[in-house]
């Protein structure tokens, strides 16, 4: 289930948004993407999903270079992608979205994550709160039993105690989990058994790569060191567990 980037880089235009990036995401297992607006992440998710094209490197996918495959030929594989908006089909209702993402049109397991919808399934999407929408676009990809699931700010609009909610299930999920935040969410750090894996960009290029547990460790008097993917010791990922390599 591990999904990769391989010295990607991405373009909008004359301006290069990745440069030259490279990061694993195993699983089963939660990755978090990090960084302020600009800095990468939601291409960086929007690359591994297909949604936009690389200018140079490759997406690795178990071992497989996936880079010329498109976004729904990854979706037919089992990747499930959920965008910061436009998640939801807005115009249908809360169940008529949930029955498209459903088997056999059994949606229970949604609203066993998120009771919140039961009292809302006649609603229109478009006319939830932005917490309601990330809400059922979550539940749809639970629904989809994805092997490789990417969503960018999936707290996003939620109260803290939904958020805390959220990603528990995502941690809990069969699948390779992607998530784009600005800041590390909380209870992610030195959970026992539980491994959460952070990359960490800047202006497109990777900083961090390691454990959530070890990201934020500077030693007093320093910076962080800003040349891709390189850790304290100038030779990679500052974590003593390195993630897989992105050739699988």
């Amino acid at each position: 289930m591990t999904i990769a980037l391989r010295h990607a880089r991405v373009s909008y235009g004359p301006l290069e948004a990745l440069h030259g990036v490279t990061l694993v995401a195993p699983g089963p297992g939660l990755t978090v993407l990090l960084g302020r607006n600009g800095s990468g992440r939601t291409t960086a998710l929007r690359a591994l999903a297909g949604a936009v094209p690389l200018s140079g490197g490759a997406v690795v996918w178990d071992g497989a270079d996936v880079t010329r495959l498109h976004a729904y030929e990854r979706a037919r594989r089992g990747l499930c992608f959920v965008p910061e908006r436009r998640a939801v089909f807005g115009s249908l209702t809360v169940r008529e979205n949930l029955e498209l993402a459903a088997p056999r049109q059994d949606f229970g397991p949604a609203l066993d994550a998120y009771p919140q919808l039961l009292p809302l399934l006649s609603r229109r999407a478009g006319t939830l709160s932005g917490g309601e929408q990330r809400m059922l676009a979550l539940s749809r990809a639970l629904l989809t039993r994805a092997r490789v699931v990417l969503v960018d700010e999936p707290a996003q609009g939620m109260s803290p105690t939904v958020a805390a909610r959220t990603y528990e299930l995502l941690d809990g999920l069969d699948a390779s989990v992607v998530v784009a935040e600005q800041r590390l969410p909380p209870g992610l750090r030195g959970r026992p058994g539980r491994t959460t894996y952070v990359h960490e960009l800047r202006r497109g290029a990777l900083v961090f790569s390691g454990e959530a547990a070890e990201w934020g460790q500077e030693p007093a008097g320093s910076t962080r060191n800003e040349s891709p993917g390189v850790g304290r010791n100038g030779v990679g990922p500052r974590s003593g567990h390195r993630p897989p390599s992105p050739s699988g």
